[in-house]
């Protein structure tokens, strides 16, 4: 099953409310209600980029009341830090991805200022030329932040590595161009008190890259391949 963030489905959610980086409450409404309905089923979890980060902040904010039935998790190229990955995306070739990226979040925010003309919004949301003044002037008060580092702070699944109870496979790539290496030395630092995360950082990979082989034409993908190995060897062993 795949958990689509609200707004990003094709239609905008009704509510005033959208997505961001640190809610949860989506995906525990989501694990609650497969609990329910398999009732005796057990369950791997895996997140790219954003939905990595909702993934281990859930993993962390759970901790000790997590479900036995979710037997092991994965993240993949995930911005572990959000003030710093908003920051070092709006240099260099990243430019080109966060220009349009930020025009699609505008557009849905427009769209939303008009339908609830009482959002909080910044005056400047219209103008906003990077990721730091979208969540400034919108992410953040819309969803009750002071601000774009009260909602990094807040939300960065980075300060809740240390607790997290299920085995998890951490993969993310040297050169990701959305998150500067030095983030991921203090990953590293932190899963070096947590047995249960595994790290793996390869140096060449990118941004959900990964692709392997030297045949253009006929690519190899190690991430489908590695995570896919690493969820079901938790089922097998139990977590």
């Amino acid at each position: 099953m795949v958990l689509v963030f609200r707004s990003c489905g094709g239609e905008l959610n009704l509510l005033e409310r959208s997505y961001h980086s640190g809610e949860t409450g989506d995906l525990e409404f989501v694990l609650d209600h497969l609990h329910s309905v398999f009732p005796e089923v057990p369950f791997v979890l895996a997140g790219v980029s954003l939905g990595g980060n909702v993934l281990l902040k859930y993993l962390g904010e759970q901790s000790s009341v997590i479900s036995p039935r979710i037997r092991g998790a994965a993240a993949i190229s995930v911005p572990y830090d959000l003030s710093r990955s908003s920051r070092y995306i709006d240099r260099g070739f990243s430019r080109v991805y966060q220009w349009n990226f930020l025009r699609s979040l505008r557009a849905k925010a427009m769209v939303k200022t008009r339908k609830f003309p009482e959002l909080p919004v910044g005056e400047h949301l219209a103008t906003a030329k990077t990721m730091f003044d979208f969540d400034e002037h919108f992410t953040a008060p819309v969803h009750g932040f002071s601000g774009a580092e009260d909602y990094y702070t807040k939300s960065s699944s980075l300060h809740w590595l240390e607790r997290i109870s299920i085995t998890t496979l951490l993969l993310s790539a040297v050169d990701d161009p959305f998150l500067p290496p030095e983030v991921l030395d203090d990953v590293r630092q932190k899963a070096s008190h947590n047995p249960k995360l595994h790290v793996e950082f390869p140096p060449h990979g990118g941004h959900v890259g990964f692709i392997e082989g030297r045949n253009p034409f006929s690519p190899v993908y190690y991430l489908e391949r590695r995570v896919s190995e690493f969820l079901a060897q938790q089922l097998i062993n139990g977590g």
